[in-house]
């Protein structure tokens, strides 16, 4: 294998992706050179983690962290910048890849700035997808710039969907393990507190994608993603519950043959094949062992226990203004929830309401801008936080 050593920006580099593609690039050290890192406000592990990567550049979102990450920086040849526009220019600079793990939809400009760049970006948040898809997609294309998903699910997909065959291909299957409420009661789930619904039973997550993953939203999201990223209908995109998280996703052919991606429930593996890409790299991380495995089940979801599928493909229907007012109000909801102002089931309640109340109210541009997708998820989410208690 001949690698040419990657020259690497990781935006979101204190998060749960972020640092796990800091311990692949650890375990290649000569395979990259890490150009920038970020962060929003976590200064400490910011600085930590450009010391240990050597990386060029470091910046905090929060301009009022400046100083302080300055400070921590000071023996160190780093330049210390803040500011969203700093995120952004160092997301446009002309490297090889762009690592986006900027949680939500706050990822999108930097996104678009690497790719009219004509950078490549390894893509691990599902919500500028999600927003602004087929925008997304067309800069990709018009700039010759590769994404790369991140996404266990859809990096799975993307390592067994035969682009030669396309035509070949019946469906795609995402699987899902059915996050932390997978066998509760409907009243359990009702009452679910958020530490309950940030314990994943196979992964280790972020707070938001963790409660994501315990109403099935992510799952919904991921529908909408995998839409976009491999140009599928919404009908030959489903679903599986798989416990054991050990089969990532399956491309279904018409032949009959079934192509799926197996790996152990660790996120530097999806990272390192993105990362490496075309090449395979050490992950440095778990590896699966076949012969631990006694049984892999699957079965279909129960959509009235998790309703947020049907939420996905109806907002591919009705179109991107529902998938913008969809994760606007997921996003505005989980925190919400996370900082217990409204139940579990309130975060579905809120979805419906900017969907089925909310959208229809709002004049709706032609959403083919970057500042019209954000004008439309800023009035959802203002909304949301001022009738919340209203809808709830």
């Amino acid at each position: 294998m001949s690698f040419k050593k990657k020259k690497i920006t990781i935006l979101g580099a204190t998060g749960s992706v972020g640092q796990n593609t800091m311990e692949v690039i650890l375990a290649s050290p000569d395979m990259f050179e890490v150009h920038g890192v970020s962060a929003n406000n976590n200064v400490e592990l910011l600085a930590i983690t450009a010391i240990k990567l050597n990386a060029k550049v470091a910046v905090i979102a929060n301009e009022s962290l400046e100083n302080e990450l300055k400070k921590l920086l000071i023996n160190y040849d780093i330049k210390a910048l803040s500011g969203i526009k700093s995120i952004e220019e160092l997301a446009g600079e002309k490297i090889d890849l762009v690592m986006a793990a900027i949680m939500g939809f706050a990822g999108l400009r930097p996104i678009t700035k690497a790719l009219e760049s004509g950078v490549n970006v390894a893509i691990a948040n599902k919500e500028p997808l999600v927003a602004a898809g087929s925008y997304i997609m067309e800069l990709a294309r018009k700039n010759n710039a590769k994404i790369l998903p991140v996404d266990s699910e859809h990096n799975a997909i993307f390592q067994v969907f035969e682009e030669q065959n396309r035509a070949a291909i019946d469906k795609i299957i995402l699987t899902a393990s059915g996050g932390p409420f997978l066998n509760w009661s409907k009243q359990e789930i009702k009452n679910a507190t958020p530490s309950q619904a940030t314990a994943h039973p196979n992964w280790t997550m972020g707070r938001k994608i963790s409660v994501d993953s315990a109403s099935m939203m992510n799952k919904a999201l991921e529908i909408i993603e995998a839409h976009h990223l491999f140009n599928m209908p919404a009908d030959k995109i489903k679903v599986l519950i798989h416990p054991q998280s050990v089969v990532h996703s399956m491309v279904s052919y018409i032949d009959g043959s079934i192509l799926s991606q197996m790996g152990a429930s660790d996120m530097r593996t999806p990272i390192a094949y993105a990362l490496g890409y075309p090449d395979r790299i050490d992950s440095g991380g778990g590896k699966l062992d076949i012969k631990s495995l006694c049984e892999l089940t699957f079965t279909h979801p129960d959509i009235e226990d998790f309703p947020a599928l049907a939420i996905a493909y109806k907002c591919l229907e009705l179109g991107q203004g529902a998938c913008i007012a969809m994760n606007a109000a997921n996003e505005v909801a989980v925190q919400l929830f996370l900082d217990g102002k409204i139940g579990f089931m309130g975060i579905i309640d809120l979805v419906y309401y900017a969907i089925d109340e909310l959208l229809p109210k709002i004049p709706v541009t032609t959403l083919k801008t970057i500042e019209e997708t954000e004008e439309l998820d800023n009035t959802v989410r203002l909304a949301i936080i001022r009738n919340y208690q209203k809808v709830i």
